[in-house]
């Protein structure tokens, strides 16, 4: 993918992270497969766009009550809750897994899910809700259900990529990369 000139600067240098890492380090020549995790890392620069609600607009923060609500919803809705539970299961085992011990601490309802299973899950079942303009949408949840262990992987060298840079001042931060 060639970032667009209509991409904001950090959806640009996910962009970039994720074509260097996904298709020149791990061989994936998936574009897009990749445009996605550039996407869903842009999406995940914004704490709430990437959480699902439930009907009264309360923020669903668990995997285990994400699960719940696609439960209640049909069709399009229901896809979209899918994909979303498959997006925060890989962006935390990915990017933070570190994370993982707060999200599944034992107080906490999603205790005893396996992110890695969830997530795989979770887009398998997004895939198989098709309607006529999510042919291509649902191909890539498809691959992202088999490829989940992989994109896992390319998501940590991605940030260990994003880390060298805040570092050396090319990143998102640095006074080299900012315009």
């Amino acid at each position: 993918m060639y970032p667009s000139r209509t991409q904001k600067p950090l959806e640009r240098f996910f962009a970039g992270l994720a074509e260097h890492t996904f298709h020149g380090r791990l061989g994936v020549a998936d574009t897009r497969l990749v445009d996605y995790i550039a996407s869903l890392l842009a999406r995940f620069a914004d704490s709430d766009a990437h959480l699902v609600r439930n009907i009264s607009g309360k923020r669903v923060d668990e995997v285990a009550e994400m699960m719940v609500e696609a439960q209640v919803r049909v069709g399009d809705a229901r896809r979209e809750v899918y994909r979303q539970i498959g997006d925060f299961t890989l962006f935390w085992t990915g990017v933070f897994p570190e994370a993982l011990t707060r999200l599944q601490h034992p107080d906490r309802k999603d205790h005893l899910l396996d992110y890695s299973d969830q997530g795989k899950r979770s887009y398998y079942m997004a895939s198989r809700i098709r309607s006529q303009e999510s042919a291509e949408e649902c191909e890539v949840l498809e691959r992202l259900a088999h490829e989940f262990d992989l994109c896992v992987h390319g998501l940590g060298e991605v940030r260990r990529e994003w880390e060298r840079r805040d570092a050396d001042g090319t990143g998102p931060g640095g006074k080299i990369w900012v315009n």
